[in-house]
């Protein structure tokens, strides 16, 4: 386990490089509006509406993936190598999704090999938070959780499995586009499911034994 200050530093560095690249998925928009002519504001908003979708859409999962990042980093105290790595492999993640989101905006129609770059990419950064909450779990001495209030590795892995999956369908399916996305609103169904499931397993919670059964 490194220092204190040493986080600190890294989770300063994580946030710098998130704001960049939020600001970065804006860029194209500002370079058109730049360029726009006397035709008006509505021909404008009309012309570039696939831009505006693709940049608000990216806002949010940048900003989604961010907020999960936060959460996790609240528990940590420490850190090693393969916390370091996965963080930089999400950095990575976080730092090309302005350009495969340019990709979908640019190409005709949304070319499929774009679309499954753009999955692709996000796929990358749900493993890559999965390599680090399993990191956390693996080394406890990481964490400065209470435990009564263990970490846990579902949300993550749902998380990986279900833009796993919609990697795939964009792939067997091309002209799907980013369709496939809203696999994702069956995430909180899932952690509830989890959740559920962990509780019924867990000691003198009334789960069923053999002694019950007899």
């Amino acid at each position: 386990m490194r220092s204190e200050s040493g986080l600190h530093r890294l989770i300063n560095f994580s946030d710098a490089v998130v704001a960049v690249a939020i600001t970065l998925l804006v860029l194209p928009l500002v370079d058109a509006a730049g360029k726009s002519d006397d035709r008006g504001i509505d021909h404008f908003l009309r012309a570039h509406a696939s831009g505006l979708v693709g940049f608000f859409l990216s806002f949010a999962v940048i900003g989604s993936f961010w907020w999960g990042q936060h959460h996790l980093f609240e528990r940590v105290k420490g850190y090693n190598a393969v916390l370091v790595a996965g963080m930089f492999v999400w950095l990575l993640s976080i730092v090309f999704l302005p350009f495969s989101t340019e990709l979908i905006q640019s190409t005709a129609r949304g070319l499929p090999t774009a679309h499954a770059i753009y999955i692709g990419t996000m796929v990358v950064t749900a493993l890559a938070a999965l390599v680090q909450r399993g990191a956390i779990i693996r080394w406890p001495e990481l964490t400065k959780q209470s435990a009564e209030d263990p970490e846990t590795i579902d949300d993550a892995l749902i998380l990986a499995i279900l833009m796993g999956a919609a990697l795939v369908v964009t792939i067997v399916a091309p002209s799907s586009g980013l369709w496939p996305l809203a696999l994702l609103l069956f995430t909180r169904p899932l952690l509830q499911l989890a959740g559920r499931r962990r509780a019924w397993r867990a000691p003198g919670t009334g789960a069923p034994t053999a002694e019950a059964s007899d």
